[in-house]
């Protein structure tokens, strides 16, 4: 009798319903372009990427309360901590240098308690811009997750670079424009949290982790929750989550056994409107595409071996 592994089972009976999993490693021989802001960004700390990649590897292999707190929230979003894992090295090595301790995060987190801001652009807050007639059909959605979904296709259709009611909107993103009141680009965090993203997955953190919801107006919160590491985690998951099961639902692809594509959906955002587009590259081609790492979801997956290592305690070989 031939006897299957559990794993390869699982993968042909989530390929009989149409759904394959992503094979893991990576489909570029070698790592597509960095963007030059990064390289820009990493000149003017006086690093480099290996320097950075080192530093954010030395604090996972160092802060052991950091690692079990990953472990804890990857099993409790269900999902393998070396998404999450992945995802931070990512951020810490191609875009802020991370601290070299945990507690900072912490110290920084408690500075936007009792701060007094608001999310707004020229005047106008979020609150009174959802009220415009614009945002009718999405009045109705529960859920948050959806609900900034629909608010933002009526950003993109309604208002981005666009003049209304005599008022000149940007040609940029809404996150950008709305959700970042000290300069733009900017995220936080452990994670790199944006406070748009957050605010889509408040619904799924409160209900996984038990955090209470976020409110768009009250952004001091907002920016809390995204600082405060042990919440950061929480939203680091629910957005890994997100990714895996908007291309398992949508473009019939497993990518849960591939970090180096939810590191890069981590990275360039919007998991659903990627998966739509991926389903109909694979719809008018009638063949199976494989989604494909960036510059940041490439090192991921060439450093796996090393960042698993990490999260089972034991040393790893580095690669030169």
């Amino acid at each position: 009798m031939l006897l299957v592994a559990a794993p390869v089972l699982e993968m042909e009976r989530a390929e009989a319903k149409g759904v394959y999993t992503v094979p893991e490693g990576n489909r570029f021989k070698t790592q597509p372009k960095i963007p030059r802001s990064s390289f820009l960004r990493t000149r003017s700390s006086k690093s480099s990427f290996e320097k950075k990649y080192e530093k954010v590897r030395e604090l996972l292999a160092t802060d052991r309360k950091l690692l079990a707190k990953i472990k804890k929230v990857a099993k409790k979003y269900d999902i393998d901590p070396i998404h999450m894992v992945g995802a931070l090295v990512g951020e810490h090595t191609y875009n802020i240098d991370v601290y070299d301790h945990l507690q900072t995060y912490y110290a920084k987190a408690a500075m936007y308690t009792g701060s007094r801001f608001r999310f707004e652009y020229e005047g106008e807050s979020i609150e009174e811009f959802l009220e415009r007639p614009q945002f009718e059909d999405c009045k109705d959605i529960k859920e948050s997750y959806d609900l900034w979904g629909c608010r933002q296709a009526v950003w993109k259709k309604e208002f981005m670079g666009k003049t209304v009611d005599e008022k000149a909107f940007p040609k940029d993103r809404f996150s950008k424009v709305f959700f970042q009141p000290f300069y733009s680009g900017q995220t936080f965090g452990l994670g790199q949290i944006n406070p748009l993203t957050a605010l889509k997955l408040s619904d799924l953190v409160h209900k996984k982790s038990g955090y209470r919801k976020l409110d768009e107006n009250d952004a001091a919160e907002v920016y809390k929750a995204i600082m405060e590491p042990d919440i950061s985690l929480a939203f680091m998951a629910a957005l890994i989550r997100k990714s895996i099961d908007e291309y398992r639902d949508v473009a019939g692809m497993d990518i849960s056994k591939n970090p180096g594509i939810t590191a890069t959906l981590y990275n360039v955002g919007s998991p659903q409107e990627r998966a739509h587009a991926l389903r109909r590259k694979i719809k008018q081609s009638g063949k199976r595409i494989w989604p494909r790492e960036n510059y940041y979801g490439w090192l991921v997956n060439d450093k796996v071996e090393d960042l698993r290592a990490l999260i089972s305690g034991k040393s790893a070989k580095k690669k030169d």
